[in-house]
């Protein structure tokens, strides 16, 4: 054999000797993969584990406890609404309508305690969270997790009775943080122009008594700050940008020149970190519309960053009579109430970004007219009920109706705004909450998407 062909030989091992050694850094790679928990123990390469998980409204049951190995997981929708299976921080299944089955391939799972959930918006919240035991783990590390998974098949009536009632006595609870201040201009210029600041970052804000989140806000309150024109106002708002990702404000229901949409890389640059922009244009004419981040507004929207903008008189169906109700036409309005909801990110399930108890009364005086500001800047619809006083729809995104509408609930889609007038004719407290009942209630109390109308009687 010839130098040359020796040479060529040895380049062939070399080569095979790293490809070996690159397969093999990539199946310890795989074998060492370990989803969203606390491991204490190794898995068993040779033993295949089959589980099977079912979901419904709102629960997480089935195969709960397993032996360590490669797990694959049949994933059963028994419920009436789609659901998915995810891992903290490991794999997830496909969204799956009602009498849906697939099979999740997790992998490889040591001994440990796993979280498990359903992400779609607002069912982790309700209920769908539970935690998958892989045996093998000291048992007092195995307590707690295994009894929370199951605690409450444990309790019995009268102490979820008496759950329910303490969650219920607790509102209304103080937390840090009130949002829809209306914001005040920090400049108004020698022609007439309003000038109005606004910080986009991301702070620390209480949802619920001892639940703080990392938000993202503007000028550190979520709801961002109502910003209240009159018609023919001439603006300039100057949006400085303090998170770590590019921004941008997008006027939503708000008429403006096309480069003032906020709508980046189309009509301006993205607000880079640490930059400013300066929004100018002129209110055109009456609107009840909002404000928002467009350029990753996955993230910034759900998590907090969204706020009222109103422009000129809010639009009152004055001496109307609607289904044989009189509305006077000299009516004076005590309150205007914007009504921000969410059901995503980390604000969750809240009104104007608070948990009940930690929702806000409204209190009015009996006899007193009310207006509500329904926003819906959540991923799902809400149906929102007002105890006692029946709403009277006026107004549509922000646009008057011709034929305004009585109304017990008020179903409200995602990016929708309604407005209703609503007399407070009868002293009392009166709950007022979204109809979905597994958004304001769970097995721990009520939750959530509830707050009350405080009627005080007439003096």
């Amino acid at each position: 054999m010839s130098a040359r062909d020796n040479s060529k030989t040895f380049d062939r091992a070399m080569v095979l000797m790293a490809i070996f050694a690159v397969l093999t850094a990539a199946l310890a790679a795989v074998a060492a993969f370990r989803p969203g928990g606390d491991s204490d123990g190794e898995a068993s390469a040779d033993e295949e584990i089959n589980a099977s998980i079912e979901l419904s409204e709102f629960t997480i049951t089935g195969d709960l406890t397993i032996d360590p190995g490669v797990v694959t997981i049949t994933v059963s929708n028994n419920g009436t609404m789609v659901h998915n299976l995810v891992f903290e921080d490991g794999p997830r299944s496909v969204d799956l309508n009602p009498g849906e089955t697939v099979t999740l391939e997790v992998g490889e799972l040591a001994s440990g305690t796993y979280t498990i959930f359903c992400d779609i918006p607002g069912h982790r919240e309700a209920g769908m969270e539970a935690f998958l035991v892989v045996t093998g783990i000291p048992a007092e590390a195995e307590s707690t997790p295994a009894d929370q998974a199951g605690g409450h098949d444990e309790m019995t009536p009268a102490e979820m009775d008496q759950m329910m009632l303490d969650s219920m006595l607790a509102f209304p609870a103080e937390t840090e943080g009130v949002g829809n201040v209306p914001l005040e201009p920090s400049e108004i210029k020698t022609d007439g122009t309003k000038v109005f600041d606004l910080t986009a970052s991301v702070v620390q804000w209480e949802v619920a008594p001892g639940q703080t989140v990392d938000a993202w806000a503007y000028n550190g309150m979520v709801p961002g700050p109502w910003i209240k024109l009159d018609v023919g106002d001439k603006v300039e708002i100057n949006v400085t940008n303090e998170t770590e990702l590019s921004t941008d404000v997008h006027w939503h229901g708000i008429s403006v020149p096309n480069e003032m949409d906020g709508v980046s890389p189309y009509t301006q640059d993205p607000i880079r970190p640490g930059e400013t922009f300066t929004y100018a244009f002129q209110a055109e004419g009456q609107s009840i519309g909002m404000y928002h981040a467009h350029l990753h507004s996955q993230i910034s929207v759900p998590n907090g960053m969204f706020a009222p903008f109103t422009i000129g008189e809010t639009p009152i169906p004055y001496g109307q009579t609607i289904s044989g109700v009189e509305i006077p036409d000299d009516v004076e309005i005590a309150q205007e109430v914007p009504m921000v909801l969410n059901d995503a990110g980390v604000i969750g399930l809240t009104l104007n970004a608070k948990s009940f108890p930690a929702t806000h009364p409204i209190v009015a005086q009996e006899g007193d007219w009310l207006v509500y500001h329904y926003y819906n800047e959540g991923l799902q619809i809400h149906p929102m009920h007002q105890h006692q006083f029946p709403q009277l729809v006026f107004a549509k995104d922000g646009f008057p109706l011709e034929q305004p509408y009585w109304a017990d609930t008020v179903n409200v889609a995602p990016g929708e705004r309604y407005s209703v007038l609503v007399h407070a004719d009868r002293a009392g407290t009166w709950v007022w909450h979204c109809h979905i009942l597994t958004h304001v209630e769970k097995e721990e109390g009520m939750f959530g998407m509830v707050t009350a109308l405080i009627v005080e009687p007439a003096s």
